[in-house]
C-alpha cells in the first residue's frame, strides 16, 4: 500500500486510552447446548436441519469454551489481550426465554467474568448475539411485539447479576444481519423469509435495542453502554445517476437504518419506501421508545460493496457486483480487502452529532490456514490486520472519535451457515483434538499489544 505505515506501526500512536481487544460470540464457541439446564436456541435447532450448514456441521461442541474457558483466558492473557468481548446465551440463563431462571447458567457467566477480572482482562458483554431461545421463536420470536417484554426481563436479570463487575455492555449484535439473513433471506436461523417477517422483526429489534439501553442505564448510570452495527462502505459501480441512487438505497439499509432510529431520525421512508409497511406495527409512543443515547457505537467492518442499479430487484433496486468479478484481492469469504473503506466509514459515523464514541467491535478475515510443523503461517491475515489497524489510525489522525479495536475472532469457531470452514481466529483450533495454537497473526498482535499489557 502506498505510504504504508504498518511496518512502523506502534500502539502508542493511538494514545494511552485506546482500547485493544478481541471478540467472540456464545453460540460460536461455547458448545454444550443442553448441559446444566440450558435449552435450545434457534441456532441449535437450525444447525441440525438438513442442508442449512456447510457439510451438515453443528455447534454442539464448537470450541468447547464452556469447559475450556480458563485455558482460553490464560492463552488470551499470554497474548497481552486485556479486553474480551463475549456474549451471553439467553437460553443458558432463561432456558424458555422467560420465566424460570437457570442458576447454573448464571453461575457459568459468574465464573467466566470473575476469571477475566482475576487475570486483568476487562469483560465487554454483548446481550444478544443471534441465539434467541427456541421457545420464544415458537411464539413468533422477533416478529411478536411481546419480545420487547421478554428481552427486557432477560436484560434485567443479566445486569442485576453481573452489573457490579461488568461495566461495558452492548445490547444487540448486528441487527441488520440477524434480521436480513434470518428473517428475509432465510439462510440463517430461524429461517424465516420475506418482507412480511423482516418488517415486524426489524421494528421490534429496534425497540429492544433502545429498551435494553434504558434498562442498563437505570441500573447504573455510570455503565458504558453501546450497541453494534455491521457496516460496509458502499460505492457505485459506474458514475451514473441510477447507480448513485442505488448506492444511496443500499447505504441507507446497511449503514444507517438502525443507528438513525436510535438517534431519533425515524424511518428513512424517502430512500426506502418499502419500510412504510412498518405502520402496521407502529404505536404512538414508538417515536420515543425507539430512541436511546448510547455512550458508544460498535462498528463491524470486513469489506466494501460495489453496487449497480437493477430495477428488477425488489425493495433496493440494486445488485452487488461481487469482488471476484472485479478481479481484486479477497478473503476466503469472497469479501474484498479494502482497508480504506474502514477509514471512510469511521469518518462517516463521526459526522453524526449523536455519536459520542466509536469502537471497532469486530474486524478480521478468513484465509485458508494450514497447520504445518506446529505453526500456522497466516501472513495474509497478519497483513490484513496491519492494514485495517493502519486505516483506523489514519481516520483517528483525521479527527474520527474512534477509541477501540477488537479483532474478530480470538479463536477459530463455528461460522454460522459456513460451519467450520472459514477460519477467522488469531488462534488455530484443531476441532478434533481441541488443541489451540497461536497463529502468526496472533503472535504479531501479541507483540503489537505488548507495551499496553498492563493497562
Amino acid at each position: 500500500m502506498k505510504d504504508s505505515l504498518f511496518n512502523n506501526l506502534k500502539k502508542s500512536d493511538f494514545g494511552d486510552n485506546f482500547i485493544w481487544g478481541t471478540s467472540t460470540a456464545a453460540f460460536q464457541i461455547e458448545g454444550s447446548p443442553y448441559d446444566d439446564g440450558k435449552k435450545a436456541s434457534i441456532w441449535d435447532e437450525f444447525s441440525h436441519k438438513k442442508g442449512k450448514i456447510h457439510k451438515g456441521q453443528n455447534a454442539d461442541i464448537a470450541c468447547d469454551f464452556y469447559n475450556r474457558y480458563k485455558e482460553d483466558l490464560l492463552l488470551m492473557k499470554s497474548m497481552n489481550i486485556t479486553n474480551f468481548r463475549f456474549s451471553l446465551s439467553w437460553s443458558r440463563i432463561l432456558p424458555d426465554g422467560t420465566g424460570s431462571i437457570n442458576n447454573a447458567g448464571l453461575d457459568f457467566y459468574d465464573r467466566l467474568i470473575d476469571e477475566c477480572l482475576q487475570l486483568g482482562i476487562t469483560p465487554w458483554v454483548t446481550l444478544y448475539h443471534w441465539d434467541l431461545p427456541q421457545s420464544l421463536e415458537n411464539k413468533g420470536g422477533w416478529t411478536n411485539r411481546e419480545i420487547v417484554n421478554w428481552f427486557s426481563e432477560y436484560v434485567k436479570i443479566c445486569v442485576h447479576r453481573f452489573g457490579d463487575r461488568v461495566k461495558n455492555w452492548m445490547v444487540l449484535n448486528e441487527p441488520l444481519v440477524f434480521l436480513g439473513a434470518g428473517h428475509f433471506l432465510g439462510i440463517h436461523a430461524p429461517g424465516r423469509r420475506g418482507v412480511k417477517n423482516f418488517i415486524p422483526a426489524m421494528h421490534h429489534a429496534s425497540l429492544c435495542q433502545a429498551e435494553g439501553g434504558r434498562i442498563l442505564r437505570a441500573y447504573d448510570p455510570t455503565l458504558n453502554i453501546g450497541t453494534t452495527f455491521s457496516c460496509s462502505y458502499i460505492e457505485p459501480y459506474r458514475d451514473l445517476e441510477k447507480d448513485h441512487k442505488a448506492t444511496k438505497k443500499v447505504d441507507c439499509l446497511v449503514n444507517r437504518l438502525f443507528l438513525e432510529l436510535s438517534l431519533g431520525y425515524g424511518y428513512p421512508f424517502k430512500e426506502l419506501p418499502f419500510l412504510k409497511r412498518v405502520d402496521k406495527f407502529y404505536k404512538a409512543e414508538d417515536d420515543r421508545l425507539l430512541q436511546f443515547e448510547f455512550d458508544f457505537i460498535g462498528i463491524q467492518n470486513y469489506t466494501r460493496e460495489i453496487v449497480k442499479s437493477a430495477w428488477w430487484i425488489p425493495y433496493v433496486q440494486s445488485i452487488n457486483i461481487k469482488a471476484e468479478k472485479r478481479n481484486i484481492p479477497t478473503t476466503e469469504m469472497g469479501w474484498e480487502i479494502y482497508p480504506e473503506g474502514l477509514s471512510k466509514l469511521l469518518m462517516k459515523y463521526n459526522e453524526y452529532p449523536g455519536v459520542k464514541n466509536i469502537l471497532i467491535t469486530e474486524n478480521g478475515a478468513a484465509f485458508p490456514d494450514q497447520l504445518i510443523n506446529g505453526q500456522v503461517k497466516d501472513e495474509k491475515r497478519k497483513q490484513y490486520l496491519q492494514q485495517y489497524i493502519e486505516a483506523t489510525l489514519r481516520a483517528k489522525k483525521q479527527g474520527a472519535n474512534v477509541n477501540g479495536y477488537f479483532a474478530w475472532s480470538f479463536t477459530d469457531n463455528f461460522e454460522w451457515a459456513e460451519g467450520y470452514h472459514p477460519r477467522f481466529g488469531l488462534v488455530y483450533i484443531d476441532f478434533d483434538s481441541q488443541q489451540r495454537i497461536i497463529k502468526n497473526s496472533g503472535l504479531w498482535y501479541r507483540d503489537f499489544l505488548r507495551s499496553q499489557a498492563n493497562n
